[in-house]
């Protein structure tokens, strides 16, 4: 399951929506929903993120943060590592093949490093303060 299917599953059940209900206004399948929900399919398109969006009367933060999500959410990852260091290729190589053994600590703990890694600079004004 994706970060999108899983909110989208959660939001569809909150409000107690069917998955019939909802392809059907969507003007698609039961099974693509289902499959969107699971990440049997690909990122949702921008168009299909928009409707869902519209479906569900969301907006400001919580439309954001399903656009965020959809971005997150592509189930078959591609790592291009061509001009990276040899380390580089072989940490990409070792999470696509290890992944799957990571239970959720695990994640959460390499998430949050990369999180810190890759977290951009304070500016200089704003440190003293």
């Amino acid at each position: 399951m994706t970060p999108f299917g899983a909110r989208l599953r959660q939001m569809r059940r909150d409000r107690g929506v069917t998955l019939s209900a909802m392809a059907a206004q969507l003007k698609v399948s039961p099974a693509y929903i289902s499959a969107l929900e699971h990440g049997r399919r690909g990122r949702p398109t921008f168009a299909m993120v928009q409707a869902i969006i519209g479906f569900f009367n969301v907006i400001w933060d919580e439309a954001e943060e399903l656009q965020r999500l959809a971005a997150l959410s592509d189930p078959r990852v591609t790592v291009d590592t061509a001009g990276l260091s040899p380390k580089a290729t072989r940490l990409a190589n070792r999470i696509a093949r290890d992944i799957h053994r990571f239970d959720e600590t695990t994640l959460d703990a390499l998430e949050a490093v990369l999180e810190q890694r890759t977290r951009k600079p304070r500016q200089r004004g704003a440190q003293g303060q």
